[in-house]
């Protein structure tokens, strides 16, 4: 068990983020730096160059926070865009010599367990088994269970790979949304099949900035507040109201949606329609979302 600071690091497909904490594990800063890591590399499977030094220039700033802080160790995980590319051992030499420390590339079932550790550590087990579902860019991670994982899958729909695939008009034509529902649909398929502890699940638990951005339009935020976030219940019934209201916008008109980051603007739809799949296909009311992801459970796992 560590006497120092700890920090983590959550390298995807859209977005990198930080997170230090103290020795018993509470946060001092939180940091979230959207790079697009992930561009094209479900069409080309490689990393792009630009991409690339976009994110190395996020790590050299988060280097600098860690130093300011006195994290003395960090755990970077990197996940979907990184398993994809052909490349990415360039890309990790790199990081390396920024951080001292070499990224890991996370499998699907590791990081829904490190976001299920993450997501469920401040909630009452009571309430459980819980279905833990993390949209990222690239992948779609989910895990079930109560205090330790019993299932999960990952599987490759995210927000950037379906705006990428299927939505290549602005605003999104409707044959594209049904196509990018369609795909979404069979990988779900997939999941009730290879997890069938989610039939026992009571409480729908939501990650990451596609589900939290949702919930900030929902409420109209003018400045994002994480403490309005974590834990808010969001309903089927709002997810597809901001759903409809955002697929039918163009980009321009999106991005003045009160509560929506101005760089997800353009991938924010994609997510949406995993996130409405989500819920018609295992029949959720419900959704706590939640700020805790992969990584409370990546500073977790330094912590003991």
């Amino acid at each position: 068990m560590t006497e120092g600071r700890v920090a983590a690091i959550d390298c995807g497909t859209n977005s990198v983020r930080l997170l230090v904490a103290e020795a018993d594990g509470t946060p001092i800063e939180r940091l979230m730096r959207i790079t697009r890591l992930g561009q094209g590399v479900d069409r080309t499977g490689r990393l792009d160059d630009e991409a690339i030094e976009r994110t190395l220039e996020v790590l050299r700033e988060y280097r600098s926070v860690m130093d300011r802080l006195g994290a003395s160790q960090v755990r970077m995980a990197a996940t979907s865009a990184s398993r994809d590319a052909a490349n990415r051992d360039t890309f990790f030499d790199a990081a390396t010599e920024i951080l001292g420390t070499r990224p890991e590339l996370l499998s699907g079932q590791e990081e829904a367990a490190l976001s299920f550790r993450g997501a469920t550590a401040d909630l009452d087990p009571a309430d459980g088994p819980f279905l833990v579902v993390d949209i990222g860019g690239g992948s779609t991670e989910f895990a079930v269970g109560t205090t330790e994982v019993q299932g999960s899958i990952s599987i490759d729909v995210g927000c950037v790979r379906m705006t990428e695939k299927h939505l290549q008009h602005d605003p999104p034509q409707a044959e594209e949304l049904s196509n990018c529902l369609g795909e979404i649909q069979l990988h779900l398929d997939d999941v009730l099949r290879e997890v069938p502890e989610l039939a026992t699940a009571r409480t729908f638990v939501g990650l990451a900035g596609t589900i939290t951005n949702a919930a900030a339009v929902e409420q109209g935020l003018t400045e994002y507040d994480p403490e309005l976030i974590h834990h808010f219940v969001l309903t089927k019934d709002a997810a597809e109201d901001v759903f409809r209201t955002l697929a039918i916008e163009s980009l321009a008109d999106r991005r003045h949606n009160p509560g929506l980051e101005s760089a997800r603007a353009d991938v924010i739809v994609g997510g949406l329609c995993v996130l409405v799949s989500v819920f018609r296909s295992f029949g959720l009311q419900e959704c706590v979302v939640s700020e805790s992801d992969i990584l409370d459970g990546l500073v977790a796992s330094q912590l003991g």
